[in-house]
C-alpha cells in the first residue's frame, strides 16, 4: 500500500467487518461520565484507613496493621485485583500510568483532575512509605497464596499479611525501577499543585532508582512462589531500568540520566521491537516516551525510540507492511485468553499519546512506504475505547457501573460479599465461598471497574468465577482514565 489514502480504505474496511452497526458514541457527557467513574474505582481498592471523602461508601477500612510486626509502616496503598494482596510491581505500573495520563491529558479533565491526583496519592504515600529505609524496598503486603484459599472482604482478612523485600542481597530491579518511574512521575503531576510533595517524591524516585540500578537481579528470583506466578517479571528487569531513567529524565531535566539512557540504552533494550504494554514489560512505553525528545527536541540520540515507535504502531495499523496485530471480528485488539483489556487499555493510552506528540511537533509515523498520521492513531483508540463502552457484538460495557447493560459477577471479593454495613458481623475464610459461587449479582457495584473482558470471539461469561474475563484490575484501568479525558474532550475526534 503506497499511500495514506488506500491505508485509510483499510482502517475503514476493518472497522466495517464488525457484526454490529450501532451508532458512534459522540457525547462528551457520555465519556465524561466514563472518566469519572474510571477513577472512582480505585476507591474500591483502597487499602488503609478510608478519609471522610470515601464515595464507595460500601467499603471499609483494612490492613490497619500492615507491616507491623516487621516494625515498619505499610498501611494504605492498593488491592491490585479482586483479592486483598498488595503487589507492588503492578501498583507501581498503575501509579505510573495514573501520572502519566494526567501528565499528557489532565489539562482536559478540569473537573476530575482533584480526584485523578488523590488517586495517585493514595499509592505514592504508600510507595514513599515502601521506599523510607536505605538499600531496601518493602514490594508486597500479604501471602498471596494463602490469600486466594480464602474469599474474605477486606475488612475482615485474617491470612498472614507477610511482609516481602528486595535488598542489596536480594535485588529487585524490576520492582524498584519501576517505584522510581512511578514516583518521578507523579512528581510532575504535584509540580504545581503541591511543590514539597513533589519534591519528596522525586528525591526519592531518585534514589530508588539507584538502588535498582546498583544492586541488579529479577525480584522473581529474590522472592520466587511469594511473587510467581501472579506477577512474575517475565520481562527480566532491563526494560524498568530504561524506563525509570526515562521517567528521571523526564521529571527532573537532569543531565545525567540523557547520558545514562545513552550509554545504557543498547544493553536495556533500545533495539528490541516489543508489541506490548504492560505491568510487566515497559519496553514500548519507554520508546514513546523518549520519542518525544526527538520531535519535540530533535535530539538525535532519541531518534533510534522515535523509529521503534513507528514500528509498534505500524504493528497494529492494518493495512501497513508490518500489520502483525490481531483484532476480534467485531474489532477488539486482542493478545491474550486472559484479562486482555489489560493491553487494550495499555494500547489505547500510547496510541492517544503518540498521537499527541505527532500532532504538537509537526510528525507522522513511517510504515514504509505508507504514512500514518495522528489521525489514524486516534480513530483506532476511539474504536478500542468505544468497544469497552458498550460498542461491540454484545453490546455490553466492559465498565462496572456504565451505561445499560455491564456484567452483574464482577470476580471481586469486596463486591461479591455483603458490605460490612449491611453485614457487620466477619464472614470468615470458607464461609465466602457461598458468595463466591452464588449465581446472584454482586451486592456492591464496583463502580468504574474494567474487567478482563471478552474472547477472541467476542464472546463473554458473566460468570464470577471465571477471573480470566471477570476480574478487574487497578492496572486494566489505570491507562483508560488519560484516554477517556482525550475523548471528553475530543468526542468526535477520529
Amino acid at each position: 500500500m503506497g499511500s495514506s489514502n488506500s491505508l485509510m480504505l483499510l482502517h475503514l474496511l476493518l472497522i466495517s467487518t464488525a457484526v454490529f452497526n450501532t451508532c458512534c458514541f459522540a457525547s462528551d457527557s457520555h465519556y465524561s461520565d466514563a472518566l469519572e467513574k474510571s477513577i472512582l474505582f480505585f476507591e474500591g481498592q483502597r487499602s488503609g484507613r478510608l478519609p471522610a471523602n470515601q464515595r464507595l461508601a460500601w467499603r471499609g477500612d483494612s490492613g490497619l496493621s500492615d507491616g507491623s510486626s516487621y516494625h515498619v509502616d505499610l498501611v494504605g496503598g492498593y488491592y491490585d485485583a479482586g483479592d486483598n494482596v498488595k503487589f507492588g510491581l503492578p501498583m507501581a505500573f498503575t501509579t505510573t500510568m495514573l501520572a502519566w495520563g494526567i501528565i499528557e491529558f489532565g489539562s482536559l479533565m478540569p473537573q476530575q483532575i482533584e480526584n485523578a491526583r488523590a488517586a495517585v496519592r493514595w499509592s505514592t504515600d504508600y510507595l514513599l512509605k515502601a521506599a523510607a529505609t536505605p538499600d531496601t524496598l518493602y514490594v508486597q503486603v500479604g501471602d498471596p497464596n494463602q490469600d486466594h484459599r480464602c474469599w474474605e472482604r477486606p475488612e475482615d482478612m485474617d491470612t498472614p499479611r507477610n511482609v516481602y523485600k528486595v535488598s542489596a542481597q536480594n535485588p529487585g530491579s524490576d520492582v524498584a525501577a519501576e517505584t522510581a518511574a512511578a514516583l518521578a512521575a507523579a512528581s510532575i503531576v504535584f509540580m504545581d499543585s503541591d511543590h514539597a510533595y513533589s519534591t519528596k517524591l522525586l528525591h526519592t524516585a531518585m534514589k530508588v532508582f539507584e538502588f535498582a540500578d546498583k544492586y541488579r537481579g529479577s525480584y522473581s528470583d529474590s522472592l520466587s512462589s511469594a511473587v510467581c506466578p501472579f506477577y512474575c517479571s517475565y520481562s527480566g528487569y532491563h526494560d524498568e531500568l530504561l524506563w525509570g531513567a526515562s521517567w528521571l529524565h523526564r521529571a527532573s531535566q537532569n543531565a545525567s540520566y540523557m547520558a545514562y539512557i545513552q550509554s545504557n540504552g543498547h544493553t536495556l533494550g533500545a533495539d528490541d521491537d516489543d508489541y506490548s504494554f504492560s505491568w510487566d514489560d515497559k519496553r514500548v512505553g519507554t520508546k514513546v516516551l523518549l520519542s518525544k525528545g526527538f520531535l519535540q527536541n530533535r535530539i538525535q540520540e532519541l531518534q533510534l525510540y522515535k523509529s521503534h515507535a513507528d514500528n509498534y504502531i505500524c504493528s497494529l495499523i492494518p493495512g501497513t507492511p508490518s500489520f502483525q496485530a490481531q483484532y476480534t471480528p467485531g474489532g477488539l485488539l486482542y493478545k491474550a485468553s486472559e484479562s486482555n483489556l489489560q493491553y487494550v487499555t495499555s494500547t489505547a493510552f500510547l496510541l492517544l499519546t503518540y498521537a499527541n506528540y505527532l500532532k504538537s511537533y509537526g510528525g507522522q509515523a513511517s510504515c514504509g512506504s505508507t504514512t500514518v498520521t495522528a489521525k489514524n492513531l486516534i480513530s483506532l483508540a476511539k474504536k478500542q475505547v468505544d468497544y469497552i463502552l458498550g460498542e461491540n457484538p454484545a453490546k455490553m460495557s466492559y465498565m462496572v457501573g456504565f451505561g445499560e447493560r455491564y456484567p452483574q459477577h464482577v470476580h471481586h471479593r469486596g463486591s461479591s460479599l455483603p458490605s460490612v454495613h449491611a453485614h457487620p458481623n466477619p464472614i470468615p475464610c470458607n464461609a465466602g465461598f457461598q458468595y463466591l459461587y452464588s449465581s446472584s449479582p454482586n451486592p456492591n457495584i464496583l463502580v468504574g471497574a474494567i474487567l478482563g473482558g471478552p474472547d477472541s470471539r467476542d464472546s463473554f461469561s458473566d460468570d464470577r468465577n471465571n477471573y480470566q474475563q471477570s476480574e478487574p484490575a487497578t492496572y486494566i484501568n489505570a491507562p483508560l482514565v488519560g484516554a477517556l479525558a482525550f475523548f471528553a474532550a475530543n468526542p468526535v475526534a477520529n
